[in-house]
């Protein structure tokens, strides 16, 4: 077993890590470091989050630098700003012994103007999200013509979240003789094109299987209605007392609503979204870092920088639309050489999907079964117990003590007492969970008469609902008909509304991330969306009518990469027609 002085790093930097408790290289550091320091080749690193890719790329690069020359040498690309931050900050503690070293994180949401004074006054490492960076090179704020290194921390990633024209634009404008390294959790087609463009020959090294799951991570599902998310999620937090999680939500509106029961009902959980400013974002941040927060609830673009350790469960609201994003989020537990629960909260249809996943990130998921109230008093009352049991008396109680017990008298026995304390210990509990259903054996048929049949009867609009066969407008369910792109399916004689959004493919690539993109923020399904007419700064695109105004509602005013999305009616109501065709009208853009 190596240690870090036997990779090659100088002695700043071993010192700089043996302060921060690093003894043993992690696999990916243990590759990848010697490599990076000696080889001068192309790397492209496949591993995991929570492995220690920061601290592979990051200390080579450190060394590498040199800090007597005040230009741009090295440029980190993340995906998120709670991603660079966390990148930026880690360097700066590598680099504590070696000055004068100066790392800058650019990102949007802040102000330009200050980060371009910085770069002006010399950084040598640059970390920074795709758009900020394009912004600052547009503005001729940032030289990269003399770059040396560049590092593509989560790749794939970033090209999940439509930066695809950006990291192609910043890479061409590189130059050719410079070092390349690329990270990443899974490596899927367009990650490959970004090697073939350009980088040369690279080294390739993996740490498990690729697109695989950290080991060290239980993956668990519950099946669970809709309906019932909620009391599912308190059940599993009430049962997990030292629960200290994330809550991962496909929507923003979810995150905020979530959060705010949480906190009603008593848990100290807050939200993190894309609604939020930088400055809120960072409180909210340290605070569940300070563990100050036992929950933080978050969208997945918004959780892509979280890099704390010591994270016991994730809960996944639901699964996400873009299946490669649950490695991502599972990978924020299980951390460290520490084990963690990831437990997806399944409508009970969606267990194909979890099979699908058990066959591409090669884990087994586990059935649980949801804790029962009972279980639940039982569970907290043991451990309330334990506690007594192993708590150090306080010297000063045995002054009070003669009183004390003549006070109790000497009718109470040991077991009245135990129970008189419990009860009111553990009220709270007791009132919530004495009388509570059991959530396991609950009958699809009784779901559908507590919910006026959400879940299988009728839909809102007189129509199945997607569960039972008939989708919410009348037509067929995607269960229960042909999809999109074969005929009938779930919007097929549907009314459609066009909408306008300023939001075009140098935004986000392509129709697949622009569908993405709308799915996530609106909360809808991809079949409600119709044709899409994507130009380069804004798209017009057709949506069921029922679903139009939750997508202007849920976009309209929203920041993407530090701009305001604008969002409207687009054009009249249009009608999908029969035979999988679109018979359009003429419209005035």
């Amino acid at each position: 077993m190596s240690d870090f002085a036997s990779l090659g790093l100088t002695q700043p930097l071993v010192d700089a890590i043996g302060k921060l408790g690093f003894v043993t290289p992690t696999a990916i550091q243990e590759q990848a470091i010697p490599i990076l320091l000696q080889d001068e080749a192309d790397m492209i690193g496949l591993a995991q989050t929570g492995t220690g890719k920061t601290a592979a790329f990051g200390l080579p690069l450190i060394d590498l630098v040199d800090s007597a020359e005040k230009y741009t040498q090295a440029l980190v690309l993340a995906p998120t700003r709670e991603l660079c931050l966390q990148i930026a900050k880690e360097l700066d503690q590598f680099g504590k012994h070696i000055r004068p070293l100066n790392i800058l994180a650019v990102y949007g949401g802040t102000d330009i103007y200050q980060q371009m004074k910085a770069i002006k006054r010399g950084v040598q490492i640059v970390v920074a999200t795709p758009g900020r960076l394009r912004d600052l090179i547009k503005r001729k704020a940032i030289n990269i013509a003399e770059i040396e290194y560049v590092v593509l921390d989560e790749a794939d990633e970033m090209l999940n979240m439509g930066f695809k024209e950006e990291i192609d634009e910043i890479l061409e404008n590189t130059p050719d003789e410079k070092l390349t390294w690329l990270f990443s959790a899974t490596m899927p087609r367009e990650v490959r094109r970004i090697s073939s463009n350009y980088m040369s020959n690279p080294v390739e090294i993996k740490v498990g299987h690729a697109n695989s799951s950290n080991q060290d991570i239980d993956h668990q599902y519950v099946s669970v209605y809709p309906s019932d998310r909620y009391e599912v999620l308190r059940r599993f937090l009430d049962f997990n007392e030292n629960c200290f999680g994330l809550v991962f939500t496909r929507t923003r509106r979810d995150a905020r609503e979530v959060a705010d029961m949480l906190g009603k009902d008593g848990y100290r959980a807050d939200a993190l979204h894309g609604d939020l400013t930088q400055a809120q974002r960072d409180r909210v941040m340290a605070r569940f870092r300070d563990k100050r927060l036992q929950i933080l609830v978050a969208t997945d673009v918004a959780a892509r920088g979280i890099d704390v350790n010591e994270i016991t469960h994730v809960f996944h609201y639901n699964i996400p639309e873009d299946l490669s994003f649950y490695t991502h989020r599972s990978g924020r537990t299980g951390r460290a050489g520490s084990k963690g629960i990831s437990l997806v909260l399944a409508h009970p249809r969606d267990v194909s999907i979890l099979r699908r996943l058990e066959r591409t990130l090669k884990v087994e998921f586990s059935a649980v079964k949801i804790p029962t109230g009972a279980e639940i008093c039982e569970q907290r009352l043991l451990k309330h117990v334990d506690s007594i049991k192993e708590a150090a008396i306080n010297e000063h109680v045995a002054e009070f003590l003669p009183k004390l017990i003549e006070q109790l008298g000497e009718e109470l026995t040991k077991e009245e007492l135990l129970a008189k304390v419990a009860t009111i210990s553990f009220a709270r509990f007791l009132k919530n969970y004495s009388n509570a259903r059991d959530l396991n054996t609950r009958e699809p048929r009784d779901r559908r008469s507590r919910n006026n049949g959400r879940d299988g009867g009728r839909g809102r609009d007189g129509g199945r609902s997607r569960d039972g066969g008939r989708s919410r407008d009348g037509g067929r369910g995607r269960d229960g008909g042909r999809g999109r792109d074969g005929g009938r399916g779930a919007g097929d004689g549907a009314r459609r509304q066009r909408l306008f959004i300023n939001i075009g493919s140098m935004d986000v690539g392509g129709k697949g991330p622009f569908i993405n993109m709308i799915c996530k923020e609106a909360s809808i399904s991809g079949e409600a969306i119709g044709r899409i007419d994507m130009q380069e700064k804004f798209t017009f695109f057709e949506v069921e009518e029922n679903a139009a105004e939750q997508v202007i509602s849920e976009l309209k005013d929203a920041d993407f990469e530090g701009r305001t999305i604008r969002v409207n009616a687009g054009d009249r109501f249009e009608r999908k027609g029969g035979g999988g065709g679109n018979r359009r009208r003429n419209h005035r853009n």
